[in-house]
């Protein structure tokens, strides 16, 4: 593992150092200095393991007694996959096209195509998601009015606006909470995955704290080798990660001269488990050279689609939540020209997603929410210096939901002739938020435990005057 690499290089340095530094260093011989780095190493290899298992019995618990969370009450949906178009994407220019409003509002995208859905059109560039249209509901009357990034994917990630005492968790969060280890899961990758960079606008974890927070992948799916953040390091083979191993155990003496001891057991069963994440089955699923190259080209060669492949696999693993976050969007400038490049990758990745779920079985139990954190201008900002682009948009938006309980083949809500304003059945963040935990088993009027004993739901309630136009039952 390149961090473990890394880390040792530092660690040789420093026992070095105090062999020869100041009166009281101790004088450590070079068996010794070697034997120290291997288990700070090890140390290093399990550290992100350890923060997502949380060291249940070794450690103290994150919540008050009496406050752990009890086990989800049986859902249709086991899993979620949110497919996040980061920066905020059109809904002119995908799921809710407008022709008839002229070329100031659709620019070039003038012939949206009908889906196998009668009634349903959507953009030209998704000629695959057409196909599909009979798994999804498009929901084109979300909205919020914040035009924020930061502030817009906060509302629409954990269905709270921002600004209040009470930093809330993100859904991931939520879901790892009643359904992670505290929860009974027992997997060894952890249960809210994110491929493959965290956006940075907020914290997903929210007050639950560093416990709940995502394990970030890193790397990207769509290279030859998916470079997992401390699971596959560039350049290592896995016989040198096992000769490590093998070294380390043969100048491990602590665990003879201190048996017993709580925190050396707690170390070395977390070295296990992320040995057994690195070299054994269960880090296995981050090798997509296990896949026919014709379901990764059906997912498209590119990191969005071979993202999608990944979550596939995830799912089949039984990790509750998986977000991919999906970079580029925000296109205050050359809009028509970056979503000729973005819509087809997103249209094959999802559509086979979709298709690949249902052919393994494995779309009724599991949600795909494509979501982003607002819409775009309407009206096309032709002058300069945008010169084609868009801006912020969060009074009107689209999202996409599919499997795990959720209809197919519907719309919801419908926004005004230029897509300007909601016209019929606005649908806020809580209420898509509410009905996703209610098809996973979770209670949306639950309480979370906050670490200064305030209230605090899993969604607002009419006391909190929150506006809400109520949960997704006719798709649910």
């Amino acid at each position: 593992m390149s961090t473990s690499h890394d880390s040792s290089r530092g660690l040789s340095k420093a026992a070095a150092h105090k062999q020869g530094s100041g009166s009281g260093a101790t004088s450590i011989t070079r068996r010794q200095a070697v034997q120290r780095t291997l288990l700070g190493a090890a140390g290093l290899l399990a550290a992100d393991w350890l923060s997502a298992r949380g060291l249940r019995a070794a450690a103290p618990t994150a919540q008050p007694a009496g406050q752990r969370a009890a086990p989800a009450a049986k859902g249709k949906a086991k899993s979620v996959i949110q497919l996040w178009m980061w920066g905020g994407a059109c809904h002119l220019d995908t799921w809710d096209p407008k022709p008839e409003a002229g070329n100031d509002y659709c620019g070039p995208f003038n012939k949206p195509i009908t889906t196998n859905v009668d009634g349903i059109r959507i953009c030209e560039l998704l000629p695959l998601l057409a196909k599909q249209a009979d798994k999804y509901s498009i929901i084109r009357s979300m909205t919020h009015g914040n035009n924020g990034h930061e502030t817009a994917a906060y509302m629409v990630q954990t269905g709270w606006p921002p600004g209040g005492r009470v930093v809330y968790p993100s859904v991931g969060a939520v879901v790892s909470y009643f359904k992670g280890y505290d929860a009974g899961y027992k997997g060894l990758i952890p249960p809210y995955i994110v491929l493959t960079e965290l956006q940075g606008r907020f914290s997903e974890a929210g007050f639950l704290g560093a416990r709940y927070k995502p394990f970030a992948t890193g790397g990207d799916p769509g290279q030859a080798r998916f470079a997992v953040e401390g699971v596959v390091a560039p350049g290592i083979t896995e016989k040198r990660q096992q000769d490590r191993r093998e070294l380390l155990h043969k100048l491990n003496t602590l665990d003879h001269a201190m048996p017993g001891d709580a925190q050396l057991a707690a170390s070395a069963q977390c070295e296990k488990e992320a040995y057994d994440l690195i070299l054994g089955d269960a880090g296995k699923v981050f090798d997509l050279s296990q896949e026919k190259d014709e379901m990764r080209d059906c997912y498209g060669r590119n990191t969005f689609g071979q993202a999608c492949l990944m979550a596939r696999r995830l799912v089949e693993r039984g990790v509750p939540y998986i977000t991919i976050n999906y970079k580029g969007w925000d296109t205050h400038k050359q809009h028509f020209q970056t979503m000729r490049r973005k819509l087809p990758e997103m249209d094959k990745g999802m559509a086979t997603l979709l298709q690949d779920l249902a052919d393994h079985g494995l779309l009724d139990s599991t949600i795909v929410w494509w979501s982003t954190e607002f819409g775009r201008t309407p009206k096309v900002q032709w002058e300069p210096p945008w010169s084609g682009g868009r801006g912020h948009y969060g009074k009107v938006f689209s999202s996409v939901v599919a499997g795990g309980g959720f209809k197919g083949g519907h719309v919801v809500g419908a926004s005004d002739a230029t897509g300007e304003t909601v016209k019929d059945r606005p649908v806020y963040p809580c209420d898509l938020i509410g009905s996703i935990y209610e098809l996973l088993g979770i209670d949306p009027a639950a309480k979370l435990p906050h670490p200064q004993g305030l209230t605090a739901h899993l969604t607002p309630s009419a006391a909190d005057n929150v506006l809400t136009g109520g949960r997704l039952k006719e798709i649910m």
